[in-house]
C-alpha cells in the first residue's frame, strides 16, 4: 500500500479527522452507538495510506448517519471536550460534504450557534448581535462570501420582535414563533448554505435561545414561588393531571422535578413533552393559588387545580440553539 502523497490539503484533512475522532468516540460512548473503531485513527497514524484515508472517511460517514441531531446538541452542550478548533473542524466536516441531508443542515445550524456562543463575549448585549458582528465571528468558518442577509430572510427580524414581546413560554408557544423560524429554515433548501443565510439564521437562533432561557427561568421561578406559597397556605398536594402528573401530586416532588428541568433544558431546550408539561404546570399552580384562600384551614391539604393550558394541545417546537444559556451563551438552534 502506498503512503498518501504529501500535500497541504491531504495533510490538513487527515489532521482534521484526527481532531474529530475523539469527539465522535465520546458520542459513541455517550449514546451507546457501539460502532466499531477505526484502527488508523485509533492509533493516531501520522502518515496514512490512501486506503486508510478512504476507510476513515467512510467511518465518519457511517457515524454521521447514526448520530441524531438531538444527540449532537445534548453532547456538545454538556461535554468539556469541545474547543474552538474542534467546533470549527466539525463544521468544516459537515459543510465540506458534497451532498447534505436535512439532518446535516440541522447539525450545521446548531454547530454555527454553538461556535458563535463559544467565541462571543459572555456579556454580549442583544443589541450588539448585529449581522456584521455575527459574520465577523463566523468568518473563520466561511473564509469568503457575501455575508449580507438575503431579502427572503427579512421575516426573522419580525419573529425576534414578537419573541421579545412574550412574557411566558406559553406566549412563545402560542405565537408559534419557533415553528415559523423552523419552517423558514426548512423551506430554504440549498439556499440555506449561502454564507449570508447561515449568518442570519445563526443570529436568529442565538437570540431566540436567549429569549427561551429567559422565559424558561421566569416560568420555573414562578412555579417554585407558587409552590412555596401554597405550602404556606397549608396545601401539600396538587391535582396535576392537566400537566400529566397525578391527581394528588406532592408539592415536594414537584419541586424536585422543577430542579431537574433546569438541568435538562440547559442540555436540550427543544424537549417538547417536558416543555408542554412546564407550561401546563405553571397554569395549574396559578389556578391553585387563585382557588386556595390565603388563610387555608388545616384540613385543606389538596388544591384542585386542573386547568386548560393554551399550549397543552399545541405541538411543541423543535428548537434546536447550546447550553450556554445565552446568559451562558441554548436549544442553539431554532
Amino acid at each position: 500500500m502506498s503512503t498518501l502523497p504529501e500535500s497541504d490539503e491531504s495533510a490538513a484533512e487527515w489532521q482534521e479527522l484526527l481532531l474529530l475522532y475523539p469527539l465522535y468516540c465520546a458520542l459513541d460512548r455517550e449514546f451507546v452507538i457501539e460502532f466499531p473503531r477505526c484502527s488508523d485513527l485509533e492509533g493516531g497514524v501520522e502518515a496514512p495510506t490512501q486506503e486508510s484515508v478512504e476507510q476513515a472517511q467512510q467511518w465518519f460517514a457511517d457515524m454521521d448517519q447514526r448520530i441524531q441531531v438531538h444527540q449532537l446538541r445534548q453532547f456538545l452542550q454538556t461535554t468539556t471536550l469541545t474547543s474552538e478548533n474542534g467546533l470549527r473542524a466539525m463544521l468544516q466536516h459537515y459543510l465540506g460534504k458534497l451532498q447534505r441531508s436535512s439532518s446535516d443542515r440541522d447539525k450545521i445550524d446548531f454547530l454555527l450557534v454553538q461556535f458563535f456562543s463559544h467565541c462571543a463575549p459572555s456579556r454580549l448585549q442583544d443589541e450588539d448581535v448585529e449581522i456584521a458582528y455575527v459574520a465577523q465571528v463566523l468568518e473563520p468558518i466561511f473564509s469568503t462570501g457575501d455575508f449580507s442577509a438575503p431579502d427572503w430572510l427579512a421575516p426573522l427580524d419580525e419573529y425576534l420582535r414578537a419573541a421579545n414581546d412574550c412574557r411566558s413560554l406559553n406566549d412563545l408557544l402560542t405565537a408559534g414563533i419557533l415553528e415559523k423560524g423552523r419552517k423558514l429554515k426548512a423551506s430554504a433548501g440549498e439556499k440555506y448554505f449561502v454564507p449570508g443565510a447561515m449568518v442570519a439564521f445563526t443570529r436568529f437562533s442565538f437570540l431566540m435561545r436567549r429569549v427561551f432561557f429567559r422565559l424558561m427561568h421566569q416560568d420555573l421561578n414562578s412555579i417554585l414561588d407558587g409552590l412555596r406559597e401554597l405550602e404556606v397556605r397549608g396545601v401539600s398536594t396538587l391535582d396535576c393531571r392537566r400537566a400529566q402528573f397525578s391527581v394528588d401530586e406532592p408539592i415536594a416532588r414537584l419541586r424536585m422535578i422543577c430542579q431537574s428541568w433546569k438541568v435538562m433544558f440547559h442540555a436540550e431546550y427543544s424537549s417538547g413533552q417536558p416543555l408542554r408539561m412546564l407550561v401546563d404546570l405553571r397554569a395549574v399552580i396559578n389556578a391553585a393559588l387563585a382557588r386556595t384562600p390565603t388563610s387555608a384551614s388545616a384540613r385543606t391539604k389538596t388544591a384542585a387545580a386542573g386547568v386548560n393550558s393554551s399550549a397543552s394541545n399545541s405541538e411543541a417546537p423543535e428548537f434546536v440553539v447550546s447550553s450556554d444559556s445565552p446568559d451562558r451563551k441554548d436549544d442553539g438552534s431554532a
